[in-house]
């Protein structure tokens, strides 16, 4: 049962609803939904890719949500379909380069660090790259 031993799975293969549940389950993990790309991939290097999360339209222009993981998901796909290693690398190592300055968005936010917005965000990655 995966309940009782999830370690023992590298993949887990499920449709689409319950795939959904899944996910935002394991989201809790690096703390934040906002933090998980994704891709949906075919044979070749055919993929599709986009964050974990929806579009938050409850937040959407006041400059909360948290950019990463469609910055991550980008990086996926020019790891993965472009075949892009160094770029998908320098993507991947400007996010983690910025998360480890202490800057949070307001999901990721626990009194510690430095709190900016979306923009902030974006441009602090952009500028690591």
């Amino acid at each position: 049962c995966i309940r009782d031993s999830p370690s023992q799975f590298d993949v887990v293969v499920t449709e689409n609803m319950f795939g959904d549940i899944l996910s935002d389950e394991a989201s809790q993990i690096t703390g934040s939904i906002g933090m998980l790309p994704s891709a949906s991939l075919a044979k070749g290097n055919f993929g599709m890719y986009e964050p974990v999360h929806g579009s938050a339209p409850d937040i959407a222009g006041q400059d909360k949500a948290n950019p990463m993981a469609t910055i991550l998901s980008a990086a996926m796909m020019l790891r993965y379909t472009f075949g892009l290693l160094q770029e998908a690398d320098a993507v991947e190592n400007a996010v983690k380069a910025v998360l480890d300055q202490g800057y949070r968005t307001p999901d990721l936010f626990a009194g510690e660090g430095t709190l900016i917005g979306t923009a902030e965000m974006g441009r602090r990655i952009a500028e690591a790259i």
